[in-house]
């Protein structure tokens, strides 16, 4: 394939044109293709270059030193490899930064033994891979780490990055429940205007250090979390929260792909275990264009949407695909809990779809694989494995990262200078449209030596 067309291919969801409404915004987008209530953060737009010169966990030059400096800022990389944050987690707390990982060389980026939280505003994270782990921890020892989640954040986009092996959340949005005197102030106060693209999310570690037991989750939205957006992401290989939306949130789940959950896929539940003594608040969840394919430990005859606890929902659908392994079809609606909650089902988005190229649903899948994950133009083992078992129908849900591979090897960093000529540095975008690190025009697999040598030598 030409390089110019894979290119194309690569960001036809991010380079096709809004609608006319928000083309013509006076604000500019993050970056071509910024979908959400978040699509206008600023992020570090403008603010100063930081060079990440170092892959140690602390110190001058490192990616903390960088996240925890004052002031707009944009974060780049002069160097390629892996973070080894010894189970400890970055916090991100100073607001308006870009966290630009396309910059780094190839191999990328990849943070282990870690998450990250953000815990303020106007933050755009792209192109980074966390992989938590549970790093060798006794069983429900106290090790509980998301990758990802924003706590009382606003303006928040999430793009292109892997998750993997969290012990909590693979990524998430969450914060305080009812900070305020009234509902108004209540998602005032938590996170909202979050949005999650072209994200993987798999491998959710079931039964390994968190203290409550089995938690291998895709996503949570927390109670009266608002403007919360997850737009062409894969989750995969997660017991349940793909996403679970909690009491009186509002999110939208467009041109997604849900793979292998086991007891859950999306669902919604407003507990009044949680809500003693509020009033209850009515969630919202718009779904279209969503697959959901049934994987080895998928329950037999699970529904797309679950409803749990006692709030209602207003729910509006549509073109949404669920079918089990087999390709049999599976039902649109269950419940895990006989109470009064209602579903109310809308006749028209409860979500704004401005700006969105919303695909056919039956071409969500073949576009999901093809671009979903930290760095489609060069993607380690993990991404590949798990794609490719996705494409096959196989993998399974884990307790230990050890069950499928091991955390990849800190070693001497892959160096090259960071050239602000050789990037828009308003959207941070290569000017040459080509990626550092890019080997191939395609995903690729990793084939043995045998494999090369019965395909005529390929590589």
């Amino acid at each position: 394939m030409p390089k110019m067309l894979w290119i194309s291919a690569l960001i036809l969801a991010a380079s096709l044109p809004a609608t006319p409404a928000a083309a013509a915004a006076p604000e500019l987008l993050a970056f071509p293709g910024a979908v959400g209530s978040a699509a206008t953060t600023p992020g570090g737009r403008g603010g100063r270059i930081i060079r990440v010169t170092t892959l140690a966990p602390d110190g001058p030059g490192s990616l903390k030193a960088a996240i925890e400096a004052k002031g707009p800022r944009i974060i780049v990389f002069e160097v390629g490899g892996v973070i080894d944050m010894g189970r400890t987690t970055l916090t991100i707390t100073e607001p308006y930064l870009t966290i630009a990982g396309q910059t780094a060389p190839g191999p990328g980026i990849t943070l282990i033994r870690t998450g990250i939280d953000v815990k303020t505003h106007d933050v755009v994270m792209r192109h980074l891979r966390v992989y938590t782990g549970v790093d060798g921890q006794p069983k429900r020892s106290g090790w509980e780490a998301d990758a990802f989640s924003t706590v009382a954040a606003h303006d928040v986009i999430v793009d292109h990055c892997t998750f993997l092996w969290a012990i909590d959340e693979n990524m998430s949005a969450s914060g305080p429940r009812f900070a305020g005197k009234d509902v108004t102030e209540w998602r005032r106060n938590t996170s909202h205007d979050i949005t999650f693209s072209n994200n993987l999310a798999a491998e959710g570690l079931a039964d390994a250090s968190h203290p409550k037991g089995e938690h291998s989750k895709g996503s949570l939205v927390h109670d009266n979390t608002t403007g919360i957006l997850f737009y062409r992401n894969i989750w995969a290989h997660n017991v349940e929260r793909s996403p679970l939306v909690k009491g009186g949130a509002q999110a939208a789940l467009v041109n997604n792909l849900i793979y292998d959950p086991q007891h859950r896929a999306v669902h919604y539940n407003l507990m009044n275990l949680e809500w003693v003594g509020h009033p209850y608040v009515t969630g919202q969840i718009t779904a279209v264009g969503n697959v959901f394919r049934g994987g080895n430990d998928t329950d037999e005859g699970l529904p797309f949407l679950m409803l749990g606890g006692d709030g209602d929902l207003q729910y509006y659908g549509k073109d949404n695909i669920a079918v089990d392994r087999h390709g049999n079809a599976l039902p649109e609606f269950g419940r895990y809990g006989e109470t009064r909650a209602q579903l109310i089902r809308a006749e028209a988005p409860l979500a704004s779809l401005d700006g969105l190229q919303i695909l056919p649903s039956r071409d969500v899948e073949t576009s999901v694989l093809a671009t979903a994950g930290a760095r489609p133009w060069a993607r380690d083992a993990e991404e590949i494995r798990i794609l490719f078992f996705i494409a096959e129908g196989r993998g399974d849900i884990i307790d230990d990262e050890k069950e499928v591979s091991a955390y990849p090897k800190v070693e001497a960093p892959v160096r090259a200078p960071f050239v602000e000529s050789e990037w828009d540095l308003a959207t941070m975008e290569p000017r040459s449209g080509r990626y550092p690190g890019q080997t191939a025009p395609m995903p690729q697999e990793h084939l043995s030596a045998r494999d090369r040598d019965s395909r005529g030598g390929v590589k």
